[in-house]
């Protein structure tokens, strides 16, 4: 399927997975298609599987905005937490379009958490309440971490893909990798599993290379301990003074262990002018994000000084990391917001576009560790492989039968769908000074309405509800509760008391105007 064939879909309104090999362009696709919708008017969620790949698109994690955390499942006492949070449920009915990346590091047991809080807190039992879903991913790249070694819980064999009911955009066109140097039909072979004694040569040919010392590189490796060991090595050589920063614990015991494992912050941090670092939070206000890369290049106190990539000074102070439930932290730590980063795990890279990397797949040990390893790369050119074992080519068994199935379902939807036009979209209405259209003739029954009914409940009108929130009603017409709650002004305490009146009032409204309008 081509790229506009894909946003046609994603205009109409479908649930779709979004896929394709890496360089295919499916971010610029989302990002084309989030500018459009935008611009018709409609309220977008951008999440992601990881907080790395969120930085890539401009969102957060799916588990932050969702609300569910760390959760790994949704018991009943959950559910009436879910129930009477207030800012949840106008996040959740403020939403028209949720858009999750990196689907592939997604358990299908939190797609389902999800749709059912949704359901919940958009008091509708569509899938996902109703909203439209957008998924977008590979799935050759690494599966979902399994804790106890069980079968992998890939998205699509969830209750919710099914009830979704998945429109396929397969994308097959190129824009990454240059095609003239080998690397794409390497990683083509990889997804068909038929890797070649060519192929295998290709690679050869990029084995033991010595980064040009004008390169900067990103080293990728299988294993967390070669990693350290890496980066402790670089530590030490510095002959600068080194510096050590201890995370703080704070509340419940067995929450803070779930915090700790969840964070990439280590519990002990020790630094060094010109210690190569990556930031493991989201500050956009501070200018860094989850997988920002810099370096040390001063202290304040015990506080590092962090010349990013860009050239951008961050001053970095303690960060924290909390559970909350009821609206009361019940677990938190801190701790600075790096680690050393002269080298990274593999599936800390997924997400990412690399002019150059030296990689290590010596020690792959997960199906699709060296397809995400290798695909990480812009060109063979940038590669600078230091060892590969046979796992290093392997992938998930189940990935390339559903694999066949979704490239049969995409071309049949190709068939019948046309490219999306080219257009000038107008600014979002939401952008710059906003103009807002409302329906006078509405405002004014509700305004009538509100006087009414502030005489029978013997209060001031300003507190049935101020102008703003009419003006609201008038603009964007609700016709269920759900819509009603997405409003500003309207909480669920107020949609409890008086949604009822309201869409009765607005209801009459738009009957009363419906003959004219088919005139």
């Amino acid at each position: 399927m081509r790229q506009k064939q894909a946003l046609t879909v994603m205009m109409s309104g479908k649930n779709v997975f979004l896929t394709g090999p890496p360089g295919a362009g499916k971010t610029y696709v989302l990002n084309e298609f989030i500018r459009r919708a935008k611009a018709k008017g409609k309220r977008i969620a951008v999440t992601a599987s990881t907080g790395i790949a969120a930085t890539h698109i401009g969102g957060t994690t799916i588990h932050s905005w969702s609300g569910l955390g760390i959760r790994d499942e949704l018991t009943a006492h959950d559910e009436r937490w879910l129930t009477d949070n207030e800012k949840l449920t106008k996040r959740y009915n403020a939403t028209d379009i949720l858009v999750i990346d990196e689907v592939s590091m997604l358990h299908g047991a939190r797609l389902d958490m999800i749709n059912k809080a949704a359901k919940l807190l958009r008091l509708n039992d569509l899938p996902y309440g109703g909203m439209q879903v957008i998924l977008v991913g590979d799935f050759f790249q690494l599966p979902p971490i399994s804790r106890d070694n069980s079968l992998v819980d890939f998205v699509y064999t969830s209750a919710a893909w099914e009830e979704l009911d998945m429109s396929i955009c397969y994308i097959t066109e190129q824009h990454r990798q240059a095609e003239s140097d080998g690397l794409l039909e390497l990683l083509e072979a990889m997804r068909s599993g038929d890797i070649t004694d060519e192929h295998r040569r290709l690679l050869g040919g990029r084995m033991q290379k010595t980064v040009p010392s004008d390169v900067t590189v990103t080293r990728l490796y299988a294993h967390n301990i070669d990693v350290d060991a890496i980066n402790q090595r670089h530590l030490k050589a510095l002959t600068t003074k080194i510096k050590s920063s201890q995370m703080q614990f704070k509340g419940n015991k067995q929450r803070i262990e779930s915090l700790v494992k969840s964070v990439l912050a280590p519990e002990l941090l020790e630094l060094k002018v010109g210690a190569e670092v990556m930031f493991v939070a989201n500050n956009f206000a501070e200018g860094f994000a989850n997988g920002s890369r810099g370096q040390v290049i001063d202290f304040r106190g015990d506080q590092p000084v962090v010349r990013l990539m860009s050239g951008r000074i961050i001053h970095v102070e303690p960060y924290s990391w909390n559970f909350s439930e009821d609206g009361k932290v019940k677990a938190e730590v801190a701790q600075l917001p790096l680690r050393l980063a002269w080298a990274i795990t593999i599936h800390k890279s997924q997400g990412m576009s690399l002019d150059a990397a030296e990689i290590d797949l010596s020690k792959a040990f997960t199906p699709g560790m060296g397809y995400v390893a290798l695909s990480r790369v812009r060109s063979l050119d940038g590669l600078y492989l230091q060892g590969v074992n046979r796992t290093a080519f392997s992938m998930h068994p189940e990935i390339h039968e559903f694999d066949r199935r979704i490239r049969i379902d995409s071309a049949g939807l190709s068939v019948k769908t046309e490219d999306i036009l080219d257009e000038v979209v107008a600014p979002s209405k939401t952008a710059g000074s906003p103009t807002i259209d409302i329906d006078d003739e509405l405002f004014d029954a509700l305004k009538t309405w509100r006087l009414a009914r502030a005489a029978a409940d013997a209060v001031a009108p300003f507190m049935i509800a101020h102008n703003s929130a009419l003006t609201a009603i008038a603009a964007n017409p609700p016709s269920t509760s759900s819509q009603l709650l997405s409003l500003p002004g309207f909480g669920k305490a107020k949609v409890e008391s008086y949604g009822d009146d309201i869409l009765r009032v607005v209801a009459k409204h738009m009957a009363d105007i419906s003959p004219a309008a088919k005139r």
